[in-house]
């Protein structure tokens, strides 16, 4: 036999602590996993968003855009309708500009205005953008509009998370 023997006491301790660690451990994994796993899965989608766009129908004038998008909130899933005001600059440089306004986020339309032609136009407060995004001081809105990043894939026009301009 063993030198070392270990007593009745010692022994329930010892299963005691073993299961009721097992157990704690039973309890609290599902509740760790359910609340870290939407952040360890891969994200499926890529970073743009194809819109029903050709790049090649893009002119001068702004024409606005919808594209749908899945979006997840947490374990909540949704698919989602964005907005983008999309032109050639003289250029030739594609600008995708967001609707949103930056004073209290209506969306702004372009020409909506009679006396402010060739403008982004916000009804809410009267908030005027130039054709750049760029907003009209003396205006309600004191940052412009936030621009999307985009890419051409196939003669389609993708676009990315919109930014503030100059970021």
């Amino acid at each position: 036999m063993s030198e070392n023997r270990v007593s009745r006491r010692q022994f329930l301790n010892y299963t005691l602590l073993g299961v009721g660690g097992f157990m704690a451990a039973g309890m609290v994994m599902p509740m760790a996993r359910f609340a870290i796993d939407p952040v360890l899965k891969a994200n499926a989608g890529g970073d743009f968003i194809a819109t029903k766009l050709k790049v090649a129908d893009i002119t001068t004038e702004p024409q606005r855009i919808d594209f749908k998008f899945d979006q997840k909130d947490g374990w909540y899933e949704s698919e989602v309708t964005g907005t983008a005001w999309v032109y050639k600059t003289e250029d030739g440089e594609i600008v995708a500009l967001s609707p949103v306004c930056k004073h209290l986020g209506c969306t702004v339309d372009w020409n909506a205005d009679e006396k402010n032609q060739n403008m982004f136009f916000c009804p809410c407060h009267y908030g005027l953008y130039e054709k750049d995004g760029t907003n009209v001081p003396g205006t309600p809105p004191l940052a412009p509009l936030d621009v999307y990043p985009y890419e051409e894939k196939d003669g389609i026009l993708y676009l990315g998370k919109a930014q503030p301009k100059g970021a």
